[in-house]
């Protein structure tokens, strides 16, 4: 009798099968269809290739593309694809390293000064589809460290030798297809025939390991998929985000500007773009002061010995500015790269009972870190931003149901700006590397099975990453899907036994003892910046009625009617709603098509009926004619759609 192994497939169910059998023969005893999509498999817990013999007990998942580690895998074989396209039209490339990204894949290459043109490019896409066509199959082979390196010596690829000089020798495979062979740890797809489509889609400088010290090569990225289709509406999707990038519409609707001489990545915020961010503040405080939250306000600067306590510095201080010197001798001081810290200072700042418990801190505070020069992008990546931040003090026993009213809260906060996908993320610290936190095990293990418990009675659809905490706790972290499908990591909540015991807060219990409170930080927005980028792209500069900077149009038909229109916008003023008279000389149809450019959600019409009659004549922004109205009724109106959009 052969020997059996055990499969666990992810409903429970259990299946035998011969020793040496493949994921991609279990997908056969499933289905054929199955079968003819699984692009790898999840074995317990770890993906591995979808042709490789299982072990003798296994935990298995069927990877296709719907999975992200389908993708992933698809991508990352896609980018020896590309490898072994170039080693076919430019025998003198050296390759460096080729892994996969968000959307597609990259490989860093030395060319040997071939320039890559167009007609190059264009070359170079055909070919990885003609090799793919050859469906080619993946095939891992484990190598002696000896051998590797003998390999790429006699190729006189330095850059292989290099990373192959690090790796322990055991632990070393090579992956081929066809004629090409890559070091690789794996895994990939069963074969290079899944690839139907192809586009080189960028290119750039890239230093060799990030060092501005080593050579540069030529960072070629790609992205490939399983259908022609699936292309064609990844392209025309990219258009559309043209179209909705926050850099171009926050020029167009004058939201913000950048400066050379106030400094890179320090966005100005423009007249209407300080509206938007005022409202966007006001709104979030609004919920604050209902949840029981306080408003405090902290200073720009803070003393190194501050982060030095709190242990940003020793985590974070290479990406702050540098520190400023005082006159006084060794007094040093940082721009302020977070909150918590003096947050912290704050709750210490008198004695603290039980009875007061939970204290809830927030501020929109702004914050400073030296980003590299290349990560700098638009609103999504800069050096000065705001954080909407809270730190709430509370007992141990409290911790979970605060937790909880966080959640709603940021839920209150997506639901009224209209993203209504998400998913959530929990993010521990890696169990095989706890250098990178502090803190003690015991504290670790508490906080992370409190943010289980709590996504799970709140019914949130969550993944685990372990690695992800932060260094003083693990965190609920919330992926926003927008408009176009791309994710965003937006809102966050951690949970953290540490800063309160560095910074030794305390509070008075019942048997009048003295205790170490917990600390949860979180910010539903997470910086006003990104968040105003992702919201602008969202929706494509369409604020929601309650956000936008400039709410209506008023458009008289002639200057006869300009006095009545000024009635109109004090009468509006006085309800609190933000607009403008367009008062030039021009045709009304000119004046409603530049307000439909200005995303002005209402555009209110004057002429001699109107003037006659008290009333207004109503256009809604993409919508047209909404009919005639009394300016009070129209005030109600305007009300109402904002209370229904806010309902708490």
């Amino acid at each position: 009798m052969s020997e059996q192994i055990r499969v666990i497939l992810p409903d429970g169910a259990e299946k035998t099968f011969e020793k040496g059998t493949t994921a991609m023969d279990v997908a056969m005893s499933i289905s054929e269809g199955l079968a003819r999509n699984v692009l790898a498999a999840k074995v317990n817990g770890n993906v591995w290739d979808a042709n490789r013999a299982l072990p003798e007990v296994t935990k298995l998942e069927l990877l296709t593309w719907n999975q992200t580690e389908g993708k992933q895998t698809f991508w990352h074989s896609s980018a020896h694809l590309l490898a072994e396209a170039l080693e076919a039209m430019f025998p003198e490339v050296k390759l460096g390293i080729g892994p996969p990204i968000e959307n597609g894949f990259y490989y860093d290459v030395d060319l040997g000064g071939e320039e890559l043109s167009p007609e190059k490019i264009e070359a170079l896409e055909k070919k990885m589809l003609e090799l793919a066509r050859e469906k080619n199959e993946f095939k891992r082979r484990d190598v002696s460290k000896d051998e590797a390196l003998e390999f790429y010596q006699k190729a006189g690829n330095d850059y292989k030798v290099e990373l192959i000089k690090e790796l322990e020798d055991g632990n070393i495979t090579f992956y081929h297809q066809g004629n090409f062979t890559d070091l690789c740890k794996g895994p990939h797809i069963p074969h290079t025939g899944y690839v139907k489509a192809a586009k080189v889609m960028n290119l750039a400088g890239a230093y060799w390991r990030g060092d501005e010290k080593r050579p540069q090569l030529t960072r070629i990225y790609g992205i490939t998929f399983p259908k022609q289709k699936e292309l064609t509406e990844y392209l025309d999707l990219l258009e559309e985000a043209k179209k909705r990038d926050h850099r171009k519409l926050g020029k167009e609707l004058e939201l913000f500007t950048f400066s050379e001489n106030v400094g890179m990545g320090l966005p100005l915020w423009l007249p209407k773009g300080a509206m938007l961010r005022e409202r966007l503040e006001n709104f979030l405080k609004k919920a604050q002061v209902k949840a029981g939250y306080e408003g405090v306000v902290t200073p720009h600067i803070g003393n190194k010995k501050l982060y030095i306590t709190s242990g940003h510095y020793e985590k974070y201080g290479e990406d702050s500015f540098q520190p400023i010197h005082t006159p006084n001798e060794n007094e040093e001081f940082l721009l302020k790269p977070m909150n918590c810290p003096h947050h912290c200072e704050i709750y210490k700042a008198k004695p603290r009972s039980y009875k007061d418990l939970p204290i809830r801190f927030a501020e929109f505070g702004t914050v400073y870190r030296y980003e590299q020069s290349g990560e700098l992008h638009g609103l999504t990546r800069v050096r000065g931003f705001t954080q909407d931040d809270a730190h709430i003090f509370c007992a141990p026993e409290q911790v979970e149901d605060e937790f909880a009213k966080v959640i709603d809260l940021v839920l209150y906060v997506f639901r009224s700006l209209g993203f209504e996908e998400f998913v959530t993320q929990i993010s521990l610290r890696d169990p095989e590397n706890k250098s990178k936190y502090i803190g003690k095990d015991e504290d670790w293990d508490k906080a992370e099975a409190s943010i289980e418990r709590v996504a799970k009675a709140k019914g949130l659809d969550y993944v685990v990453e372990t690695g992800e905490a932060a260094f003083y706790g693990p965190k609920l972290d919330f992926m926003v899907k927008d408009a176009l499908g791309r994710r965003w990591q937006l809102g966050t909540i951690q949970v953290d036994y540490q800063l309160p015991e560095r910074f030794e807060l305390e509070y008075i219990g019942a048997d009048n003892k003295k205790h170490r409170p917990v600390m949860i930080h979180r910010a539903p927005f997470g910086s006003m910046e990104r968040f105003t980028a992702v919201l602008i792209e969202h929706c494509a500069g369409n604020f929601p009625l309650w956000l936008s900077p400039e709410q209506v149009s008023i458009l008289p038909i002639s200057e006869k009617y300009h006095d009545y229109a000024k009635e109109m916008q004090q009468t509006l003023q006085m309800a609190d709603i933000t607009g403008q008279i367009d008062m030039r000389d021009e045709k009304i149809g000119r004046k409603i098509r530049d307000a439909e450019v200005k995303k002005i959600p209402y555009m209110l019409i004057v002429g001699e009926k109107e003037a006659a009659e008290g009333t207004v004549s109503i256009r809604k922004h993409g919508e047209g004619d909404a009919g005639s109205m009394k300016i009070d009724a129209f005030v109600q109106h305007f009300e109402n759609e904002i209370k229904q959009a806010l309902a708490y």
